[in-house]
């Protein structure tokens, strides 16, 4: 199942599509746009199940308790999905941290491919101690839903319309919904900082809750706790959760420790050593070779950088998550950059969906080699032997979609007779021989070669 992705006006970007491969890669210059592609895909991704409702009146669910009340599908799937977009695209402000007024003119859709309901079975039980029991159900190749009511027909009920219709709302999205929408995991460029202050956030939390006990209010616990958070954005906001609850994660074996432990060994060997949470929830890294146990503060860029990646593939990954990274190579060095891709690449092999935004010019070649390499031409497989590369890292073209955030011609709109120019996203071509075709590094590395080349030769040129 894959997602196509279409915005307009949000941020920079003026009008922008694009679809979820195995393997999504945005990349391109500063403030193009990639950010607010990857945290409004991710917000709704986190919050969908806010916004769908299914379209079953009151008069319906009175009317089950005497018949059979059938609902078509055909059409409804599709409206349900849209609505849940427009409400979505309401909260954009909230998502973003941002005043309301930023995101009136913003347009959200999101389209799942190949959506076939029909093929889908489900039976549900609705019932409380103050409703008759209803079953919602589906069978295999229909295409609709049936309400009906277990109590007698000449029994006169009262039924709470409003809390049937929530229940329903929850199993329909449960069981139409769910297997569409990944688990979805966001690592942000912030994640650096975060590392560092994690227990300062604890304390900050911490601080609310007593205030709120002080203070005796009314309000909602949720409202206090997230008090200290509600100037970020929703993606930097879960990062925080995520870097806080690590020690809630340790006893936890993902799919990759249990199945893929060697994974596990190339990953602490590009981090350098191995991350320790004590019982009293002091994090720590140990380099390789040593006891020595450093703090964040004391440790490394990349040590700081590659926590949260580190965490999520040995304690939560499962096939079938997303894990969206924003610049996956911070305080990387080359090398390793090139290593942190082929891992990438390893987990895709695994089940797990991956979205990058990147600068990085030495992840988007390293991906081209696991492309190129994964052909059938005799000599590939040497050449792969020779430089180390595995099988497990070597990926398919088909499983990989590239967009470059630039300013760019965007496609005409109804009404339109010339293209305008605005910021969008720009699929780039992926070849299985020659990989990613992406421009945008060539003409920077292109450019400082000649100023070099002129720096070198230029004495002789003006002779």
């Amino acid at each position: 199942m894959s997602l196509t992705v279409r915005l307009k006006n949000i941020g920079i970007l003026k009008q922008a599509e694009f679809s979820l491969g195995d393997l999504t890669i945005i990349c391109g210059e500063n403030n193009t746009g990639k950010t607010y592609a990857s945290y409004t895909l991710y917000g709704f991704l986190k919050s969908w199940d806010q916004f769908f409702r299914f379209p079953i009146s009151k008069a319906q669910i009175k009317q089950a308790l005497s018949e059979q009340v059938r609902i078509k599908l055909t059409g409804a799937v599709d409206s349900m999905l849209s609505e849940a977009c427009k409400k979505y695209t309401g909260q954009l402000h909230r998502i973003f941290a941002a005043p309301e007024d930023v995101f009136q003119n913003s347009e959200f859709q999101l389209v799942p491919d190949n959506f076939d309901i029909q093929g889908k079975k489900f039976s549900s039980i609705i019932s409380s101690m103050d409703n008759p029991v209803f079953t919602f159900a589906k069978d295999k190749g229909s295409k609709e839903v049936v309400l009906t009511s277990r109590v007698s027909i000449n029994e006169e009920i009262e039924v709470d319309t409003e809390s049937v219709k929530s229940a329903i709302d929850y199993l329909i999205i449960k069981e139409i919904f769910s297997w569409i929408f990944p688990r979805t995991i966001i690592l942000t460029s912030e994640r650096t900082g975060v590392s560092i202050f994690r227990k300062e956030l604890d304390y900050a939390r911490s601080h609310l809750l007593d205030e709120l006990i002080l203070n005796d209010k009314k309000t909602g616990i949720h409202q206090y706790s997230s008090k200290a958070y509600q100037r970020y954005p929703l993606s930097i906001t879960d990062n925080i959760d995520f870097s806080r609850r690590l020690d809630d994660f340790t006893n936890n074996r993902s799919l990759i420790a249990r199945e893929h432990p060697d994974v596990l060994e190339d990953l602490a060997d590009i981090v350098g050593g191995k991350y320790v949470v004590t019982q009293l929830d002091q994090l720590y890294f140990i380099p390789k070779g040593t006891r020595r146990k450093l703090t964040m503060v004391e440790s490394s860029g990349a040590v700081r950088s590659l926590l949260d990646l580190s965490f999520y593939i040995k304690h939560i990954a499962e096939k079938g998550d997303l894990l969206i990274v924003d610049e996956p190579e911070l305080s990387l060095h080359p090398k390793n950059q090139r290593r942190i891709a082929r891992l990438f690449a390893r987990l895709v092999k695994l089940g797990i969906k991956v979205f990058l935004t990147t600068h990085s010019d030495y992840i988007i070649k390293e991906l081209n080699t696991l492309i190129m390499l994964n052909g059938d031409k005799p000599h590939l497989k040497r050449v792969a032997e020779e430089y180390g590369y595995q099988e497990s890292e070597l990926i398919n073209a088909e499983r990989v979609k590239v967009y470059v955030a630039e300013n760019a011609l965007m496609p005409l709109e109804d009404g339109q007779k010339r293209r305008k120019r605005g910021y969008t996203l720009t699929q780039a071509d992926i070849d299985p021989e020659f990989g990613i075709e992406v421009d945008s590094f060539d003409k920077t590395i292109n450019a400082m070669n000649k100023i070099q080349r002129n720096i070198v030769w230029g004495a002789k040129q003006d002779k």
